[in-house]
């Protein structure tokens, strides 16, 4: 893991947080079998055991897509990040979202292993979680999509990594079931999983 003495405390905690969504996006398609087991490995990460994709496509999406808002994340701009899972009609099933708050006032030393500590409970709850998920139909498929707070004012390279989604969004408020959350003084997340309402409309 890199560390820069010279990191500012929201620079440090995004560090590790970009980190741990990686590994956790990683773990959820794992968790869903939208590809065969064979198409991830085993491995540690903050001693415990998680999955990590083989394929360096699917690798390469979920590695840049999370490290491309890595800045966005240190300013404080993304509200959520979520894992959609959507039909071929591009309707979402169910998402898992992180909802994500950095300190901007922070001004203290952010003790890395003390962070990393407490967010490897998610892992944990995740590797769990199975049972309040639901099972996809044929031909579903996902994305990662991030939900900003405020749009930065000037495009970066980083930014134009990000499009508007194609994906449908439900008409009534969603049904939530949470999952996890921490606090801490320089950060606080909070993971938890939505469906679509029984109200919902269906698609014609």
């Amino acid at each position: 893991m890199e560390r820069k003495d010279q990191q500012s405390p929201q620079e440090e905690t995004a560090r590790i947080l970009v980190e741990l969504l990686e590994v956790a996006i990683n773990s959820i398609v794992f968790l869903k079998g939208i590809y065969p087991s064979g198409a991830f490995e085993r491995r540690r990460y903050m001693s415990a055991v998680v999955h990590r994709a083989r394929h360096p496509q699917l690798r390469d999406y979920i590695h840049s897509a999370v490290t491309g808002l890595r800045p966005f994340i240190e300013k404080g701009l993304v509200d959520r990040v979520a894992v959609v899972f959507f039909n071929s009609d591009n309707v979402p099933i169910e998402r898992f979202l992180f909802r994500l708050m950095v300190n901007q006032s922070y001004r203290f030393r952010v003790e890395a292993a003390d962070l990393e500590f407490s967010l490897r409970s998610f892992l944990m709850k995740l590797s769990v979680s199975e049972s309040l998920t639901k099972v996809l139909p044929r031909g579903c498929n996902w994305e990662i999509t991030a939900y900003f707070r405020t749009l930065p004012e000037a495009r970066t390279s980083k930014e134009e990594l990000w499009v508007p989604t194609d994906t449908d969004q439900w008409q009534q408020p969603p049904l939530i079931t949470p999952i996890k959350s921490m606090k801490c003084e320089s950060l606080s997340v909070q993971l938890y999983l939505e469906h679509p309402s029984v109200s919902e409309p269906k698609p014609q």
